[in-house]
């Protein structure tokens, strides 16, 4: 919507001066003999251009032709100057387009100017027409010289004989599309690849399109006696002023992997091809990707961005710029750097960050949660006052102005053109919105601010600076509470060691002077001194040569002790995060405190990854799924940490992210094998008619940190009759063979980031000697006529978890059935004992001092076993059992069905959540599942046992 737009009441004497310079208009109109569109309305937003802009009634005084009947027409188009720059392409007489040029952008300013001050257009759309304007004159600029060089010189050709055009980039504010109404171009020139010229007079690559440019530049620059039409500034280019005019795309590509340096990050967020061969330069923007939007998190920008502030901070002092809109505090700027901030830090890995404008960027960061909706919408309000101020106050004179006038009369002027009553109303207005900027911007860079160094910290830099110099010792580290010192004194000697730190900048060494001894007071506060920095040292050799985290940890104090609690607790999350540091960003995302991730989350946020990516790149699309699934695990992690989640809940959700996982492997590996082999008759294009169930710890949602993946794989007989349809077709049962080898091969390929799953698939018909995948109807013949009990025990945990969904149902529906099916109690529950009792001698680790969580008497799997036994027994006569394999389910399903009281079930479901938290928690802190024994562990597998046997299933007793 436009900018709301009210009409001004006028002071007298200048309602005077707007009638008189009306009055000339209309002489000039005679004297030209060009006919005055007078009109009552046209009059009236005549004289808002009037009230507003000098440089328009002087355009006008100078070209009434201007006012003529086509005004109506030109100044109500709503579309930009593109639609009306044909012509330009027409014009071969240099003198003819110099002048032309300077007419139509002038023409095209006045429209911007008249759809402006009368509410017409919103900023946006301004900014983007003076954008739109600039590349039409580019272009046309650019055509012209190509035409005179081609004459001259003929066409740079590439390797493969096709011509190579100028690509043409705009920066800053033309690349963002938000372009001021006076303002310079920020351009930089580049050519595919060397060569020479064909033609008479040949010139290499380099020449032709340096020579080419600077033709440009002077059609657009050149003061003429129609003025000029743009200020052209190139020094953004490598090397700046003393840099070459235009480069290959090599040689570019080589300059920012070299000597790239953080202001071209930021000015590259923006940078587009605006003119010339714009896909060639796409091609160049997706090279130079890698240098803008680092692969990781990307904290370095922190003090790229705080050493530009003290530069232009610096300037402001220097030139007293303090009210400039631009750069003053509060200013236009400090809202750029808050967003493009986060594009720099995040846009590796979100992609939707990657967007020019701030604008669209802001609302990219909003729906991200990485700017909170509160914040991003005060600085949307803010940053579209500013740069409405900021239009005005240039289109007065058409002059490249930040600041507000200093005359009386030009500032009542520019509040009534922006529909205040006077400037004190407009300074008002302007002084809230840039004291919000300024709130937002500190809000956002305090956590970076250096904080002034203690004793304390002096102390451990002292301390680390010894070990530099003289080496580790360990009785220092003793006597400092790192004890025992031998571990944390060997971690150092191998940190001090490491050719990462020898080959160190010196940047990256005095970030790391500052980190090391942030480390040592972190870790010296924490419950266990010495293994905490120990993983903290390691994670630090880890990073060494990776400047954005040692950034992070750096520049996010709050970052660091995050860092440092979660080490202290956690020996698996330390491990995790020191093999896979893109989780630090984990540690301290607020966005990720409120939910637990859930299937639906996790697999939404794999399919956004996924689609980032090119189709066919099977080892990118599985490090995604990794990155996904590391993320989600980490978080949950962190949630049982901190007693946000407990222990049945972080199990389940454990287990949904697998399935996630799973779901999205399996539509990855249909899609492979469907472009080699085609689909099957019969099979629906969302499905192939495959179907994974869950078995073990999966299928009873009671997954663990760092679990494997107990599998099945069954397909739809009717769809295995007959040949897929593709360029390679496959018999239906060996294209479910594939397809399932497929699946379990991306889960445990090895990757970068590790493999997805440990998988067994020992658990199908016939175990090891069976098939990967059977029909569901062998597999329920196999069910039903030779699978031995503990196989049916097996399959009360059995579940769908990814696949087709009619083809789960059916699965359902028949696990229903053979479960249901009347037993002899007495036989059963002998087998059950005995098969417990002879797990229990092969796999039980306890022994007088130690509990074997798992398999321990009145254990993990003692509580599984009772509960497969109640439902072999009684799903029968208590359907209700079968609707879930988890075993707090069980314990309320039995608990509701009679076949536990309400102690049994209270002490069941008690010693569940018990074990089953001292288990996950074991493997957090990388500790084995065998602990001390202890009270509290005893009494719950005591009520385990005492349950078990009052239920005659006394797992403890001999074998029968």
């Amino acid at each position: 919507m436009p900018d709301t737009f009210r009409r001004p009441v006028l002071p007298a004497a200048l309602a005077a001066l707007l009638d008189q310079r009306l009055s000339r208009l209309e002489a000039a109109c005679r004297q030209a003999d060009v006919p005055f569109y007078d009109d009552a309305g046209v009059d009236t937003h005549l004289l808002q251009v009037l009230l507003v802009s000098d440089f328009a009634y002087e355009t006008l005084l100078r070209a009434p032709i201007l006012l003529g009947p086509e005004l109506v027409r030109l100044m109500g188009d709503p579309r930009h100057a593109d639609a009306r720059a044909g012509h330009l392409a027409a014009i071969d007489d240099e003198a003819m387009l110099r002048a032309e040029l300077r007419r139509f952008r002038k023409r095209e300013a006045i429209r911007l100017i008249w759809r402006d001050v009368n509410g017409l257009d919103p900023v946006e759309s301004t900014l983007a027409g003076a954008s739109v304007l600039a590349e039409c004159c580019l272009e046309a600029a650019l055509r012209h010289a190509e035409r005179q060089f081609a004459a001259r010189h003929g066409h740079v050709r590439a390797a493969d004989g096709s011509v190579q055009r100028l690509v043409v980039f705009g920066l800053g504010k033309l690349g963002g599309s938000e372009l001021n109404f006076s303002s310079d171009i920020d351009l930089i020139l580049a050519y595919p690849e060397a060569g020479s010229s064909d033609g008479a007079r040949p010139l290499d690559a380099e020449t032709f399109f340096t020579r080419l440019g600077q033709q440009v530049v002077s059609l657009l620059a050149e003061h003429t006696v129609d003025g000029y039409v743009y200020r052209v500034d190139l020094r953004l280019r490598p090397f700046g002023s003393v840099g070459r005019v235009a480069l290959s795309f090599a040689a570019m590509e080589q300059y920012y992997q070299r000597e790239g340096r953080d202001w071209e990050r930021y000015a590259w967020i923006k940078g587009r091809p605006v003119a010339g061969d714009l896909a060639a330069g796409q091609r160049l923007i997706e090279v130079l990707r890698p240098f803008v939007f680092r692969r990781y998190f990307d904290y370095t920008a922190f003090a790229g961005l705080r050493e530009m502030k003290t530069l232009i901070d610096a300037e402001v002092a220097r030139k007293d710029l303090a009210a400039n809109l631009k750069l003053g505090p509060g200013g236009i700027r400090e809202i750029e750097f808050v967003v493009q901030l986060m594009q720099m830090i995040r846009g590796g890995r979100e992609p939707a960050l990657r967007v020019r404008g701030l604008l669209p960027a802001l609302a990219a960061c909003e729906q991200l949660g990485v700017i909170p909706a509160q914040r991003a919408r005060r600085l949307r309000e803010a940053y579209r006052f500013l740069r409405r101020v900021e239009n005005r106050v240039q289109m007065f004179a058409d002059q490249q102005v930040h600041d507000v006038p200093a005359e009386d009369e030009a500032r009542q002027r520019l509040a009534l053109g922006l529909g205040h009553p006077d400037w004190p109303a407009l300074k008002s207005e302007l002084d809230r919105q840039r004291a919000v900027v300024a709130e937002e911007f500190d809000a956002v860079m305090a956590p970076a601010r250096r904080a002034p160094e203690d004793r304390a910290a002096a102390g451990w830099a002292a301390v680390w600076q010894d070990f530099v110099e003289h080496g580790v010792r360990a009785r220092v580290l003793a006597e400092a509470g790192f004890d025992p010192p031998e571990a944390p004194a060997a971690a150092l000697e191998t940190l001090l060691a490491s050719p990462a730190l020898r080959a160190a900048s010196a940047r990256a060494r005095a970030r790391l002077d500052r980190v090391v001894p942030a480390l040592f007071a972190a870790a010296a506060d924490t419950a266990a001194p010495a293994p905490c920095l120990v993983r903290l040292l390691g994670l630090v050799h880890a990073v060494a040569r990776r400047s954005a985290y040692l950034a992070l940890l750096d520049e996010q104090p709050g970052a660091l002790k995050r860092v440092t609690r979660v080490f202290a607790a956690s020996a698996f999350l330390a491990e995790r995060v020191t093999a896979h540091p893109l989780l630090l960003d984990e540690l301290f995302d607020d966005r990720h405190e409120a939910a637990v991730p859930d299937r639906d989350a996790v697999e939404a946020e794999i399919g956004r990854r996924l689609a980032a990516l090119p189709d066919g790149d099977a080892e990118a699309e599985i490090e995604a799924v990794q990155d996904a699934r590391l993320a989600a695990a980490f978080r949950i992690g962190l949630d049982f940490l901190a007693g946000r989640l407990e222990a049945v809940a972080t199990a389940r959700a454990l287990a949904g992210v697998a399935e996630a996982v799973l779901g999205s492997v399996l539509r990855l590996a249909e899609r492979d094998l469907a472009a080699q082999h085609g689909r099957l008759p019969g099979s629906l294009d969302e499905s192939s008619g495959l179907t994974i169930l869950g078995y073990g710890s999966l299928g009873g949602s009671e997954l663990g940190f760092g679990s494997d993946l107990d599998l099945v794989f069954l397909y739809d007989g009717a769809c295995a009759q007959a040949e897929s349809l593709g360029p390679r077709p496959l018999e239906g049962t060996r294209y479910y063979a594939r397809l399932a080898q497929r699946v379990v091969h991306y889960l445990t390929t090895l990757t970068r980031s590790g493999r997805l799953y440990e998988v067994d698939v020992r658990l199908r018909p016939d175990g090891g000697k069976g098939l990967l995948v059977s029909s569901l109807d062998a597999y329920m013949a196999y069910q039903r006529e030779r699978a031995w009990t503990w196989e049916h025990q097996a399959l009360v945990r059995a579940r769908p978890v990814a696949g087709d969904v009619a083809l789960g149902r059916r699965f359902a529906e028949f696990r229903q059935e053979v479960l249901a099916v009347p037993v002899d109690a007495p036989r059963l529950h002998g087998q059950i004992v005995d098969m417990r009792r002879r797990w229990r001698i092969e796999r039980d680790r306890s022994d007088a001092a130690q509990f074997d969580l798992k398999q321990g008497r009145g254990a993990l799997v003692d509580l599984e076993f009772l509960l497969q036994g109640i439902v072999l027994e009684h799903a029968v006569d208590a359907p209700s059992l079968l609707a879930s394999g988890n075993s707090a389910d069980l314990i309320e399903a039995a608990a509701r069905a009679g076949l536990l009281s309400a102690d049994q079930a209270q002490a069941l479901a008690a010693a569940h959540a018990a074990l089953l938290g001292r288990s996950l928690s074991c493997t957090l802190d990388a500790r084995s599942r065998v602990i001390r024994r202890d009270p509290d562990v005893e009494r719950h597998a005591d009520r385990v046992s005492t349950v078990a046997a009052a239920l005659d299933f006394d797992f403890a007793a001999p074998s029968r």
